[in-house]
């Protein structure tokens, strides 16, 4: 079956297996301390533009979405993102386990706006109750958004002039990210973000790599015990150079950013076979995440051939769907689509 179901049901760039064979025989420390993290480190520090970063490796996204926050937050602080961020929907109550609520605010289209970030700081300082309440310590937002939005560099630097300004920490979530900053719609560059935030993190998951992400801390030294704090959330990989081997291969001749690209290229083809079909576009999506409005009946009669998401129902009558393409989707798979559309 084709799928479009996410961007992490495929193996892995055979570039990484490749090295991973090539350099399977060999000897190393664990943790991470060995050299292939070393080179890796070094090559994102070059990509980011930012000599000083401290950068670690770890295991997958909701570990590293817990770490981080736990890392910078005392255990009275709390974080701040849009009520469908990724911490406060889809993982499992993770963050607050570690003592930090999500302070979760209304959003649209899945994007923080610094104004109501502004107007929900101001309201909170003035309050004469909020020694009481759990103090704002982080602001989260996801590169792109769950709902394959953009920020723009404007809005990006707004929101970390009001963090700033209130002396919270801001944390990009990046699990996503190659494929925001392939976006043809983005005007972000990766040494930009690593500028205009405190810490984020290269998603290689969900682009290209086995299982991984590197958390890059930048206008913020790292925590003297992250390492300890790593492995009391269960992060830590013991066979750290499988980490460093990945992301040293995927900051070598572009290929990060090459096989964004391809999976962008592919997502605008998917989106131009559904419109070409006569199908709506729920949310007019810039990313790798497309979303389409489906009948019952259509959505059935799809799902027999291609594998997809259903996002939420809209109505009795309709259904928002998400299409996502990937490293991995080919030529093949969308003609695939385009055919199956046709028979709807």
């Amino acid at each position: 079956m084709i799928s479009f179901e996410s961007d992490y049901n495929n193996g892995v760039e055979p570039a990484i297996l490749r090295r991973l064979i090539e350099t399977n025989n060999d000897k190393t420390s664990g943790y991470g301390f060995d050299p292939y993290c070393e080179q890796a480190k070094a090559k994102i520090k070059r990509a980011c533009e930012l000599e000083e970063a401290d950068i670690f490796f770890l295991v997958g996204g909701t570990q590293t979405n817990s770490t981080v926050i736990d890392s910078l937050l005392c255990n009275y602080e709390g974080v701040i993102c849009v009520d469908t961020g990724h911490i406060n929907v889809h993982e499992a109550g993770a963050i607050e386990a570690f003592s930090h609520k999500v302070i979760a605010l209304p959003s649209a289209d899945g994007k923080l706006k610094a104004d109501q970030l502004e107007k929900y700081m101001a309201a909170f300082t003035v309050d004469e109750s909020s020694r009481h309440m759990v103090q704002p310590g982080m602001v989260y937002i996801t590169f792109p958004t769950e709902l394959g939005g953009l920020y723009t560099k404007q809005e990006i630097a707004d929101i970390y002039d009001v963090c700033r300004k209130y002396s919270l920490y801001l944390y990009i979530d990046g699990a996503r990210l190659g494929y925001a900053l392939a976006s043809d719609k983005c005007d972000v560059t990766l040494p930009f973000l690593a500028k205009h935030c405190d810490v984020f993190y290269i998603g290689g998951t969900k682009v290209g790599a086995m299982f991984g992400e590197a958390v890059v801390y930048t206008n913020t030294r790292a925590p003297k015990r992250l390492f300890t704090i790593v492995k009391n959330h269960g992060a830590l990989l013991a066979k750290g150079r499988m980490l460093g081997i990945q992301f040293d291969t995927l900051f070598s001749d572009d290929l990060y950013f090459r096989i964004s690209r391809h999976a962008m290229q592919m997502a605008m083809k998917l989106k131009a076979v559904f419109e070409h079909h006569g199908f709506r576009m729920g949310i007019d999506s810039p990313t790798n995440q497309q979303f389409v409005i489906l009948s019952p009946e259509q959505k059935k009669i799809l799902m027999q051939k291609i594998a997809f998401e259903v996002w939420e129902p809209i109505n009795e009558n309709e259904i928002l769907c998400r299409f996502v393409t990937s490293w991995a989707t080919t030529e093949e798979d969308i003609k695939a689509l385009d055919e199956a559309l046709s028979n709807i």
